[in-house]
């Protein structure tokens, strides 16, 4: 599956939309503007104007959503939730090459609230992966005290944490010394 430089970086923001949800270890990442902000910028989201409290609802129900699409059990229950969030953000495709990257799409219209420019994007993205197929590539971390989405880009779809460093790791370690704990038993 070709994956292009823009549809890789609308893969990045969502995943980082979905897991700035608070949860029992952490905060809401989209708490207030500067939380916004601070994604907006993480994320080299272009052309979004000036943030507002307006915006916030707006985001986190897209937010709500693209975790959906993420729980989605089949490509159906995904696919309606895209076309929902891209139907609704009223999608305008357009070519650009801003920033110094080659040409690409754009899919929202020029002047787009944030949640609206997230919405399109970012639901086009997802949309490409329900469409080839690869829906199960939208995944969850299996490691019990995190469950932090992640899109699997390996080439054999065997990704099962989110951060191998990270949750695989610590993981492994404690399967490794229960390992080494019954042995000694």
């Amino acid at each position: 599956m070709l994956i292009t430089h823009d549809t890789r970086c609308a893969l990045d923001a969502v995943v980082d939309l979905v897991n700035s949800a608070a949860d029992a270890d952490k905060a809401d990442g989209l708490a207030d503007v500067a939380g916004l902000r601070e994604f907006v910028l993480r994320n080299d989201i272009s052309d979004v104007g000036v943030l507002s409290e307006h915006d916030l609802p707006a985001v986190r129900r897209v937010r709500g959503l693209f975790a959906e699409v993420f729980a989605a059990a089949e490509p159906r229950a995904a696919a309606q939730l895209i076309n929902e969030l891209v139907a609704a953000a009223g999608t305008t495709p357009r070519l650009t090459d801003h920033d110094g990257y080659d040409w690409h799409v754009h899919y929202f219209a020029p002047g787009a609230s944030v949640a609206d420019h997230l919405a399109a994007d970012c639901g086009m993205a997802l949309a490409f992966f329900v469409v080839a197929g690869e829906q199960e590539r939208l995944r969850r971390c299996e490691a019990p005290d995190c469950r932090r989405a992640f899109v699997d880009l390996s080439r054999n779809r065997s990704r099962r944490y989110c951060d191998s460093r990270t949750c695989g790791n610590r993981l492994h370690v404690a399967a490794y010394r229960a390992r080494r704990k019954e042995a000694t038993r």
